[in-house]
């Protein structure tokens, strides 16, 4: 099949849009996409660190080359690499990414829960069981990662999130009965790292593709750890009416994104973990629990300025503490 916009071979077929694209248009369709959706929400900007949340696989090894590609010639926004190693035998070798970082160019660091938590996330199964492995590993992923980039200037974190992804967690608070999750607003706030997702108006296929045609050496295995029941029956429900209706990603995403309005936190009234420092998120508080013997230790050290102790211990703590029993 030839591409509907020159006479070179189609490489691809958009369903939605009713195209086939070459290579070359190809490229210039995905990344017209990923620049229009940075601009829309001035994601990156003078003065910027970006660190890419490198995992080794296609999304953010494409998100990686991408940013490396728009933002090379600039002098005034940094890019680099974070990879977090969970502990997780056979998956996500920290090495892999490190070579893709380095064969695109971009400065690359690494850490673990290992060195951090002295726990890793098999050790972590094997004490608590599968059911809650993405809840744990989400929570001290995130935290990791966020004291991580404030250690290093960085200013936003890009992840390789894409349409699939932001369609797929659209339809499950919907059908979780959760409104809150569906209109949390989009907060800036200060101690917390805000990311930014250049490919969320972008099929996962497209994502992959484009990984293909540029990155060497990703990985395509899943976590082992992954499966969350409502989470494989949206992502099959999804792709099932997609496949009937194409552009019913975009009109999810796009609801998603109607029903939040942006707002922006201050430090004032913020409150911090009694045990680490942490500032406490809007999901943190709602997981959050009192506790009477919490060490005040190294209270609002890492916080913004205006937060205050609170008697509560933030999610990571909280689930350290049940690792170790305290």
């Amino acid at each position: 099949m030839q591409c509907s916009k020159c006479r070179r071979d189609a490489v691809i077929y958009q369903r939605y849009s009713g195209l086939h694209l070459c290579e070359q248009h190809f490229n210039r369709d995905f990344e017209a996409k990923a620049k229009r959706a940075i601009r829309e929400h001035r994601w990156i900007a003078s003065g910027d660190t970006v660190a890419v949340a490198l995992s080794g696989g296609k999304d953010s090894s494409a998100v990686l080359y991408f940013l490396h590609k728009l933002l090379r010639e600039r002098r005034d926004v940094r890019l680099m690499a974070i990879t977090v190693d969970e502990g997780i035998s056979g998956y996500r070798d920290p090495a892999r990414a490190r070579a893709i970082a380095e064969n695109i160019g971009v400065p690359w660091m690494t850490a673990s829960f290992q060195n951090e938590y002295g726990i890793t996330l098999d050790e972590i199964v094997g004490r608590k069981g599968t059911n809650l492995s993405c809840s744990y590993c989400g929570v001290l992923r995130r935290a990791l990662m966020n004291r991580l980039a404030r250690e290093h200037g960085v200013t936003k974190f890009a992840c390789g999130f894409n349409l699939d992804d932001e369609a797929q967690s659209v339809l499950e608070h919907v059908l979780r009965g959760d409104p809150d999750r569906l209109t949390r607003p989009m907060r800036e706030v200060e101690g917390m790292v805000p990311r930014i997702k250049p490919f969320m108006y972008i099929p996962e296929r497209e994502v992959a593709l484009y990984s293909f045609l540029h990155v060497e050496g990703f990985d395509l295995a899943g976590c082992p750890y992954a499966g969350d029941v409502l989470q494989g029956d949206v992502r099959e429900i999804l792709d099932e009416y997609t496949s009937r209706h194409p552009a019913t990603k975009y009109a999810l995403v796009n609801l998603g994104e109607a029903l939040r309005e942006p707002e922006r936190v201050t430090g004032e009234g913020l409150r911090v973990c009694e045990k680490c420092g942490e500032r406490l998120s809007g999901r943190q508080e709602f997981e959050h629990r009192k506790v009477g013997d919490a060490t005040v230790g190294t209270t609002g050290v890492r916080a913004p300025q205006g937060a205050k102790p609170c008697g509560r211990v933030c999610r990571t703590c909280q689930i350290l503490d049940e690792m170790w029993e305290f």
